[in-house]
Order: C-alpha cells, then sequence, then structure tokens
C-alpha cells in the first residue's frame, strides 16, 4: 500500500509565507490544521496505512520540495488549509485539484463526499479545479510528482463555523481520514495495474499531431518538441518540470496555459490543444486597448460565478463595456478587476454594494469611495485606470476622487499596477487568472 503525506498548509495557500505571529500563539487557522492533522495521521495509522506527517515549514514551496524528495509511485498527499476570512456566500469545505484532470477530479468528490458524511454541518462546496483559484493555479496539486490534493476549509474568526471546527475537530479528523483511505486505495489499484502511462492522441488547433502524448496519473503531458513547435521557449522557464520517458522527453501540457497553451477539449484519449487566439497576446497585459468579448459573454462569466450579481446590477456589463470605449480602456480587464475586488459582486468587508465602489477606490474626504449611481461609479474606476496607464485627457468629466494624484501614464500595463493599487505582492497575478478564466469561457483563448 502507497503512503499518504499529510501537509498542514500555513499563510497563502500558494506560496505566501504565513505570519510568524499565528504559529505556536493562540488557538487560530494555522493551529487549527496542525490539531487536525495530528488528529488524521493517528487515525489513518489505526487503520494499517502508512501516513506521513509533513513538517511544518512557514511556505507551502517547502513542504513541496519536502514531500518529492521522499515520494514514492502510489503514493498520495493531501494538504490542508484554513481560509479563515471566508464570506458567508462561501464558507464550508472545498478540495482543489489539478485542472483537466477528471481522475483527480473524481477522488477530490471522494474527500468531500465522505467528509460531508461525517460533518454536515459544515457544508461541501465542491471539488474545483485549482483554476478557479485567485492566482489561477495551486503550486500543491501541480507541482508534486504524486497525486495531490488541497482541501480548504473556510470558516470566519468571529462565525459559528470557527467553533464547529473545534467541536468537531474529531469527527472532521475522521471524515478527511475516511476520503484519503478510499483514494489511497484506488491510487494503489492503478499503480498495480499498470494503468500509471498512457498513451493519448493529440490534436492541435483541431489537425492531427504525429506523435502521442501521455497520460500519467491523468495528467496529459505532450513531447518537448511539441512544445517548441507551438513556439514556448521553456529555456525560459527552468522551473517547469521534465520527464523522460522511452527516450523522449515530455512536459505537463496544463502547466502551459499561462503560456499561452491551452487543452480545450477532451474526447475519450484525444486531447486538442490549441494554441491560437483571436487576438494579439501582446494585449493581454495593456490597460489602454480594446476589449475583445461581448456584452452576454462578460454576462454568462458572471453568472457562472455569482448567480444574483446580474438580478442585483442588470445593467453592470453593458455599462463597463460603454464607458471603457469612451476612455480606451481595456473593459475586459477592467472587468476582471471588479470581479476580482468586489468578490464577483458578492463584496464583503468595509465596502458595502450601495457604494456602488467597483475597484476599492479611496477618496482624500473619507476612507472610501462613494457614487451616487452605478455608471459614476464604474466611470470612476476607468477613469482611475486610465490615470496610470495613459497621458491622454479624460474624454468625460472626471468623478475619480484621486484621478490627479496619480503620475499619469506610470503604469500602462496590469503588471505595473502591483505595489500601486493593491498592496498584495499576487494583486496583478489574480486580476490574470480572472482574466483568463473570462477568456477561456468565451472560448477566445
Amino acid at each position: 500500500m502507497g503512503r499518504i503525506f499529510i501537509c498542514a498548509i500555513y499563510g497563502g495557500y500558494d506560496g505566501a509565507a504565513a505570519d510568524p505571529e499565528t504559529i505556536g500563539s493562540a488557538p487560530n487557522e494555522a493551529r487549527e490544521m496542525v490539531f487536525l492533522r495530528d488528529l488524521i495521521v493517528p487515525e489513518l495509522r489505526n487503520r494499517s496505512f502508512e501516513v506521513v506527517a509533513v513538517p511544518d515549514f512557514d511556505n507551502p514551496r517547502l513542504s513541496i520540495d519536502w514531500i518529492d524528495k521522499r515520494a514514492k509511485p502510489g503514493d498520495i498527499a493531501l494538504g490542508i488549509h484554513a481560509d479563515a476570512y471566508a464570506q458567508s456566500q462561501t464558507r464550508g469545505v472545498s478540495t482543489f485539484y489539478i485542472a483537466k484532470n477528471g481522475e483527480r477530479k473524481n477522488h477530490a468528490q471522494m474527500l468531500l463526499l465522505a467528509f460531508s458524511s461525517r460533518v454536515p454541518d459544515l457544508p461541501s462546496l465542491g471539488a474545483k479545479p485549482d483554476t478557479v483559484t485567485g492566482t489561477g493555479s495551486l503550486s500543491f496539486c501541480r507541482r508534486l510528482t504524486i497525486p495531490s490534493l488541497l482541501m480548504e476549509i473556510g470558516f470566519k474568526l468571529d462565525s459559528d463555523d470557527r467553533q464547529k471546527i473545534q467541536a468537531y475537530r474529531r469527527e472532521i479528523a475522521l471524515g478527511i481520514a475516511d476520503g484519503l483511505v478510499t483514494w489511497s486505495r484506488d491510487a494503489q489499484m492503478q499503480a498495480t495495474s499498470g494503468n500509471h502511462t498512457i498513451t493519448v492522441h493529440l490534436k492541435v488547433n483541431g489537425e492531427s499531431y504525429p506523435e502521442s502524448g501521455i497520460s500519467i496519473d491523468g495528467n496529459v503531458h505532450i513531447p518537448i518538441d511539441l512544445a517548441d513547435r507551438l513556439g514556448v521557449n521553456l529555456a525560459l522557464n527552468p522551473q517547469m518540470r521534465r520527464i523522460r520517458y522511452r527516450g523522449i522527453v515530455y512536459v505537463k501540457a496544463i502547466e502551459l496555459r499561462d503560456l499561452g497553451i491551452s487543452i480545450v477539449s477532451e474526447i475519450g484519449k484525444i486531447y486538442n490543444i490549441r494554441s491560437k487566439h483571436a487576438f494579439n497576446t501582446e494585449d493581454f497585459d495593456r490597460i489602454m486597448c480594446a476589449g475583445h468579448t461581448t456584452v452576454a459573454q462578460l454576462n454568462d462569466f458572471l453568472a457562472a460565478n455569482s448567480q444574483e450579481a446580474l438580478e442585483q446590477f442588470p445593467n453592470l456589463t453593458q455599462i463597463y463595456l460603454e464607458e471603457a470605449k469612451a476612455e480606451g480602456v481595456n473593459y475586459d480587464l477592467a472587468f476582471a478587476q471588479m470581479c476580482l475586488e468586489t468578490r464577483f459582486l458578492h463584496f464583503g468587508g468595509a465596502i458595502s454594494p450601495e457604494f456602488n465602489n467597483f475597484a476599492s477606490l479611496g477618496d482624500r474626504q473619507s476612507e472610501w469611495a462613494k457614487f451616487p449611481n452605478l455608471r459614476l461609479g464604474i466611470r470612476a474606476h476607468i477613469q482611475q485606470l486610465k490615470a496610470y496607464a495613459s497621458n491622454d485627457l479624460l474624454v468625460q468629466e472626471c468623478v475619480a476622487p484621486r484621478f490627479e494624484l496619480v503620475k499619469r501614464g506610470v503604469a500602462p500595463t496590469m503588471r505595473q499596477l502591483n505595489g500601486r493599487w493593491s498592496a498584495d505582492s499576487q494583486y496583478t497575478i489574480k486580476i490574470a487568472a480572472v482574466l483568463r478564466r473570462l477568456y477561456e469561457t468565451a472560448g477566445i483563448f
């Protein structure tokens, strides 16, 4: 039987170091995960499973390296992470898996089913691909050489969720252990049945490709030569993992997503790799350029992430398009930023929907800017983007409270907003992740 690695992840779930004050202090989200891990480990050992508790590192990447040095075929890894700032609409339990891996999705669903049977009071939010996270990918799901999942338990520090986790630690640990038993046995069966590596047929932009790819543990890998043909310069990405199989070097297809390559369809064992886009990818990062989606596509994307959003703000997408076009701003990018800032119009925190503030704009007179209607709030957002990205005059009357305080043209690209619009070091990575999901949903990326 393969081993089970269990890792309690602190701080940001994808590379952000934990606050040192959260480790070893009074009970908090970090310590809750340690408590859970230390309950799960003996429970699994009592069931005759070999379990490895990953040491307490303050950075998930260190945990990944530690596991990789010790992992063997047939092993699996679970990371458990707490979101102590979950909004009331999203609190509960999710399990994240590497996108485009149906096998790993099934395993994520196994974990959640076992968990829910033990702890029905903490709702399951479903198995989710790692592409829906803020950064668009999760290292714990992607970088490990063995199958891995990340379970996120969302609760609010001042809510009943926190009390439920503390009161039902034992049941939560048993639920996770039940799911891990099922997953481990399934992984072992696959390892012993010879299904570790499967040949898959490839298409590139709809045309058959003469060489096959391989699927390892459900993850599709393509020959390195195909990556070269697609125009990907892997020399600039030495951290991307390569494997050698029967004399050919392969890379994981999903890892090329951030470089403009994606798997857009899967029918049986045929995988269609798409590299062509409906626009110049150099425009992806530019603030002052045309958008590429339609109002219908924006509405569909918004509805898929927040069903009630269109009812509360029925004309929002149309107004974003109109206001952005008037000032020459990329409305796709502005829309993606709005989705990030408002949590897809769920809001929460200090900014309320009635503020009509969709980009966390500040005000010299008060902590947060407030606007009398939807259009003026959107106009202020667009104008603030233009202040950073361009030296051109505004077309419409200025309503952005801090427009004249910005050094004009200092940030013509989205990446250059880092440290200016938000103190979050991953701010523009998160915007890019939302924007990429928008384009993929619309079928233009």
